[in-house]
């Protein structure tokens, strides 16, 4: 098969598909990309690029739409260039976040294009108001029903949709929801997997095993919509109650989600002027990690705290399930389609820094632990997302987007 991969980021979510292709050894895999993604070994890179910025004085709701357009027309150039050249994909596979997933069934328009749908913007019920420091204005609601254009210009594209979490794929309209199959791309569970024999070296010379009283907390970017500041105003009672605990934070300064700060300003600095009572000799920001590094700080875990909004599932949370880590999570819905109070993780309230400091306690006065939590949360991976299962639905999607009765209800 001839397989065509749509990400501006590639490989993101589609490496394990992708590598299982290259493995076999007998597709012809290339991706179309901007000139900052990463790639893979083995995959064919055909790069775009945006033909211009978003214009300046575009009505505020239409920024990002206009800035997807553009993204979409340059990707629809490329393939057309792709095409004049001969080139006949047998599947399409893209994206829908950046606009990339709008215009390839008006280049080719008989292959079958499978779109990746993450999120549909909600004024209630999701990310948008839930937490009332942020709370919403009537131009939030506008905006946020705006930036749904692209979804929706995308599920109209779209043959088959995929979601990777059951939460995700409700949020979209009942009229689609037949359209979109819950499929997760999978956790490499032999990676991220328990080592005793772990242990992580701090720029301090302190090192840190499993025997250590660990605390962990990762995210892309220390920002609100993944509780950084629920957690960084838990500290201090957390670590007036374990004095012997190592706090170690994973995650870059910027903003992956939500309102963003005026310019040199960062959530990390922002929090730890307000928050006072941090002994900084015990709380180690380690920025953004190598991957097999990020690992070992998952290995060595004692408690790995993992606080979100409504939102998007972050993979570090199944990858901390998968590595034996007990994880204290939010009892937000994401996270409640994963972990069950007490069975394979604990539940607390994103806003309580109590409940999570009593979690905290609860895993330490353990004898063990709470080991029997721990290989359930392992379990829990092996059982529900493995590479093998998302690879396996992947490869069911394309012979169903082949089949002569593809887009047929």
């Amino acid at each position: 098969m001839n397989i065509l991969f749509i990400h501006q980021n590639f490989p993101g979510q589609f490496r394990h598909i992708a590598q299982s292709l290259i493995d076999e050894g007998k597709h012809q895999v290339l991706s179309l990309c901007e000139t900052h993604a990463p790639g893979m070994a083995g995959v064919q890179r055909l790069e775009y690029k945006p033909a211009r910025a978003a214009t300046e004085g575009v009505h505020a709701y239409l920024a990002p739409v206009e800035g997807h357009v553009i993204r979409g027309q340059s990707v629809a150039r490329a393939l057309l260039q792709l095409k004049e050249r001969g080139y006949q994909p047998d599947i399409i596979v893209a994206h829908m976040g950046w606009g990339e997933a709008i215009y390839p069934k008006d280049i080719y328009p008989d292959t079958p294009l499978l779109t990746f749908f993450e999120f549909f913007y909600q004024t209630d019920g999701a990310d948008a108001g839930f937490d009332p420091e942020y709370p919403l204005v009537l131009d939030d609601y506008l905006r946020i029903r705006t930036k749904n254009i692209t979804n929706l210009l995308s599920l109209h594209a779209a043959d088959i949709g995929i979601s990777p979490t059951a939460w995700q794929r409700n949020l979209y309209p009942p009229e689609y929801r037949d359209k979109i199959r819950l499929v997760h791309e999978g956790i490499n569970t032999e990676a991220a997997a328990p080592d005793r024999s772990a242990w992580v070296r701090l720029g301090s010379g302190l090192t840190l095993t499993r025997d250590d009283e660990v605390i962990t907390y990762v995210s892309r970017n220390l920002e609100p919509y993944r509780g950084f500041h629920i957690f960084m105003r838990a500290l201090p009672e957390i670590l007036k109650r374990r004095p012997n605990c190592q706090v170690l934070i994973v995650g870059g300064n910027d903003v992956s989600y939500g309102r963003k700060l005026p310019d040199g300003q960062t959530y990390r600095a922002q929090l730890l002027q307000e928050v006072q009572g941090i002994d900084q000799s015990r709380v180690h920001f380690l920025g953004k990690l190598p991957y097999q590094q990020y690992l070992r700080v998952l290995q060595v875990s004692s408690a790995h705290i993992y606080l979100t909004v409504p939102f998007v599932l972050s993979w570090s949370m199944l990858e901390a399930m998968s590595a034996g880590c007990l994880v204290i999570g939010s009892r937000t819905a994401p996270v409640e389609e994963v972990i069950t109070h007490e069975e394979n993780g604990l539940l607390v309230d994103f806003f309580s820094i109590h409940e999570i400091a009593n979690a905290i306690d609860r895993v330490f006065t353990a004898p063990d632990r709470l080991q029997a939590m721990r290989d359930a949360a392992r379990g829990t991976i092996i059982e529900r997302y493995p590479l093998s299962t998302g690879i396996k639905a992947y490869r069911e999607l394309f012979e169903e987007a082949m089949a002569p009765t593809s887009g047929q209800p």
